[in-house]
This record gives structure tokens, sequence and C-alpha cells, in this order.
């Protein structure tokens, strides 16, 4: 499940699987919480941005539910990503995947076939928000893998559909579809 660079390692959609059900399984702890608590709204609100009321979405150790929703979407970005690459590229043999700032190895995503393929990935109302695409175009436009994607969760392009409007340097540019 994960190596020992703290990465999640997908061989198949099973992997996928597996690790979405463990998403979905944070995501109802806090359900449960929100919804086995009768408090007043900000009272509420309060507990939800600054204590740790809410899960790891795959680890599970303790964090404020703000960091659970960014996070709970980042890494839902990051399988949704990998169950296309795996279709894409079976040649890969497989791919390593650590979404987000403590990231453990270079990209959001990489083959285990080294130099075969890099992916940034992220979650966002739009695109363009704080210039994260501009961003992870950047970041991959001196990368050596012969297959560069940017891909993103965005409802404002629902659906896997590749973008050729913001591709550029051979960088392809997806919308994922969410699960």
């Amino acid at each position: 499940m994960k190596n020992g660079s703290g990465c999640l390692q997908v061989y198949n959609v099973s992997d996928i699987e597996r690790y979405v059900d463990l998403v979905r399984d944070a995501a109802a702890n806090v359900q449960r919480y929100i919804t086995g608590h009768d408090l007043d709204a900000l009272e509420l609100l309060f507990l939800l941005k600054f204590e740790a009321r809410g899960f790891h979405p795959i680890s599970g150790h303790a964090l404020n539910v703000m960091e659970q929703i960014n996070q709970t979407w980042t890494f839902l970005a990051a399988l949704s990503a990998t169950r296309h690459l795996l279709e894409m590229h079976p040649e890969a043999e497989g791919f390593l995947l650590a979404p987000g700032a403590n990231a453990s190895i270079e990209l959001d995503i990489m083959s285990c076939n080294p130099g075969l393929v890099g992916a940034e990935i992220f979650a966002a109302v739009d695109p363009k928000n704080n210039k994260k695409l501009e961003t992870d175009l950047q970041k991959l436009t001196n990368r050596k893998e012969q297959f560069r994607y940017v891909f993103f969760l965005s409802p404002r392009f629902p659906g896997f559909t590749r973008l050729q409007q913001f591709e550029r340097n051979g960088i392809e540019v997806w919308s994922l579809d969410a699960f």
C-alpha cells in the first residue's frame, strides 16, 4: 500500500478502490461527528476549522476538518488521474503517488517505470485560482519524463476531458471526473 518513502503505490484498479474506501471512511467519520453533536453554528465552525476533529483521508491521523476537506479532494484527484493513467500507460508498471505539500517524490504522480510518466494534480473551484495550473505547467516544463501531465478536479470542467487550450511545452492538461 505505502512504500518506505510514504508514497502510495498503485498497480491496478483494486489498489485505487482500496484507497478510495479509506478516503470515504474518513469522510464518514466526520459526517458522524457533525450529525452527532447539537452545537451552536459558530461553535461547530470553530471546531471544524481549529480543532483536530477530522481525519487524514489515507492514514487516518487527526486533522482539522478544513485540512481534511482539502486533502480529501487532492487524494481523490490523484486517484482519479491514476485510474486513467493505468489505462493510458500499462507499460508504466504502476504508479507512485505523493500528492500535496509533504511530497516524498519529485512529482505528485510518477510511473514505477522511471522516466516514463510524470504528473501534477490538484483540486480547485477554478484551475486558474492561485495560478495553480500555471505553476504546475511551469514545474513540468523542464522535466524529462516521456509523458507529462497536469490533471485537475474542478466543477468548472466536469468529466475526464483533455483541455488542449491550456497545454504547452508538450504537457497534456486533463480535467478529471470525481468519484
